[in-house]
């Protein structure tokens, strides 16, 4: 793969989720004068004797804590292990790298004060498959991901843990067998590298790539139950949405018709049924809110991805080198926090919308008999997908709790010095639990709503049409799951449903039958 060039700007979502699949990364020559810069601007204050915090005094409540210049580098080294505290289940892969290209970047904009070896070191790993084992839990969002990102620095100074090829190793093991030599921290580099949004700027990119995709397909999902239902398109006409003109509102009502354009399933005007449940006919209403708050959570990473998020902050005059650094505050996670607990609600929405709606699939009292009661033929002796059902409404439950905003609560700490958090790294963690719990209801959904579609064909005919892109995700959904005839185990089926859901399959051959692209 042709490598990405970082250089502090124009880093997107969809890069990191490139490079957390093995993209591999270059530093831009172009980043390098202001990194090295920044970097001189330290070591003379360093040699200076000033007073700069987090070079040459303590952390946290020990701020007033003068250090000595032959003391600075083991300061650094003292922060990384001190720091590194994280506990609970490891991050994967993906995310490790995608917070490892996080700060990298960060780094390259030449305000953190790091020798370029610092960058290059992190791109290596990347470059080279050296990931940190880095525990999930232990960050207050504020000072930015401290534990986590210490758990990152270890490995670079030699220490903790790494996987390399799947296999758990020391990390000076990880970095020998990578050929790569461990860093002799220097004045303020273990700091630039702790203090910073790495975990929830790169684990929420990756999140947003899954909510885009899971939003699209959830429209899909959609449109084939009201296809099930033979439900009526009506809702989705242009001119009402052209009244109240939430754009993507207005987008996924066009999304919905262009994926039923043609579909016999649909039913035309009938004055004995003029319209759908709210879960049918208020799709584009709910699920263009819900693609509002991901579009917001996206915006927010676009600009946190290519932001100077540690402290303090190292400005040097270009005219006249004079140096300024400055303590504040940009390792705050708040912007992320708020996005992400927005993002949870949003995606709860998506799934209590997709259960309600393979409720009405499963429930033949409540579609009208137009489909058999669990869309099984020998109901009593058969179960059919009742259970489905279950399970969709347990996740969609359990999505109530934790749709609970993250960002509400704050708790102070280091003797109340650092005394207001985001709980971001929280709020970033709960997004993932419910994002794979509606990804689960709405596979849920698509396989009831393949299922209902057959007993319809049984009556229509074979030859009757699906909708243009509604054909598509029936099709895919066929290769993978059968139509059941007779009671089974419905766990793995929902786990392949799942997977055309979370990899964007359903929502890419969707998007190419309709010529369009998100």
């Amino acid at each position: 793969m042709t490598p990405l060039i970082i250089s502090g700007n124009g880093l997107e979502v969809d890069d990191v989720v490139a490079v957390a699949n093995g993209r591999p990364v270059q530093l831009s020559p172009d980043a390098l004068p202001k990194i090295q810069q920044s970097r001189r601007a330290v070591e003379q204050l360093v040699a200076d004797g000033e007073v700069v915090y987090g070079i040459t005094t303590g952390f946290g409540r020990f701020k007033d804590k003068i250090i000595s210049a032959d003391q600075v580098a083991q300061l650094q080294i003292n922060l990384v292990r001190s720091h590194a505290v994280g506990v609970g289940p490891d991050l994967p892969p993906d995310v490790v790298r995608a917070m490892m290209l996080a700060r990298a970047n960060t780094l390259a904009l030449g305000h953190s004060g790091v020798r370029v070896a610092v960058i290059q070191l992190l791109l290596e790993m990347l470059n080279r498959g050296v990931h940190p084992r880095v525990p999930a839990q232990g960050s207050l969002g504020a000072s930015g991901d401290l534990a986590p990102s210490a758990h990152i620095a270890l490995v670079m100074i030699g220490e903790g843990e790494a996987f390399v090829e799947g296999e758990l190793v020391d990390g000076r093991t990880a970095l020998t067998h990578a050929n790569l030599t461990p860093l002799q921290l220097q004045a303020k580099e273990g700091l630039a590298i702790l203090n910073g949004t790495g975990l929830m700027v790169g684990m929420g990119a990756l999140l947003v790539r899954r909510a885009i995709n899971l939003a699209l397909t959830a429209d899909t999902a959609a449109a084939l139950t009201l296809e099930a239902l033979h439900g009526t398109a009506r809702a989705y006409d242009a001119r009402v949405h052209a009244l109240r003109p939430h754009p993507r509102q207005i987008e996924c009502a066009a999304f919905l018709r262009d994926n039923l354009t043609g579909s016999q399933f649909l039913r035309g005007y009938d004055p004995l049924n003029v319209q759908d449940p709210y879960t049918l006919r208020c799709v584009p209403q709910v699920h263009g809110a819900a693609r509002d708050s991901i579009a917001y959570a996206k915006w927010m990473l676009d600009i946190e991805l290519n932001s100077v998020n540690d402290n303090p902050i190292i400005f040097v005059d270009e005219e006249t080198g004079q140096t300024d650094v400055i303590s504040a505050g940009n390792f705050h996670g708040e912007p992320i926090a708020l996005a992400m607990d927005y993002m949870k609600l949003a995606l709860t929405e998506i799934g209590n919308m997709s259960e309600r709606r393979t409720a009405r699939l499963v429930d033949a009292d409540s579609n009208g008999r137009i489909l058999p009661m669990f869309l099984t033929r020998d109901g009593g002796l058969e179960s059919g997908f009742m259970m489905a059902q279950y399970t969709a409404a347990a996740l969609a439950s359990e999505n109530k709790v934790l749709a609970h905003p993250a960002s509400a609560d704050t708790i102070p700490s280091s003797a109340n010095v650092e005394d207001h958090v985001s709980m971001g790294a929280a709020a970033v963690r709960q997004t993932a639990q419910i994002l794979e719990h509606v990804e689960t209801i709405v596979a849920i959904e698509l396989m009831t709503a393949a299922q209902g579609l057959d007993f319809r064909r049984e009556e229509m005919g074979e030859e009757i049409r699906q909708g243009t892109g509604t054909a598509v995700a029936y099709n895919l959904i066929r290769q993978h799951i059968p139509f059941l005839e007779d009671d089974a185990p419905l766990s793995p089926y929902i786990e392949s449903a799942r997977q055309l859901v979370t990899n964007g399959i359903i929502k890419e051959a969707v998007e190419e039958r309709l010529e369009i692209g998100g």
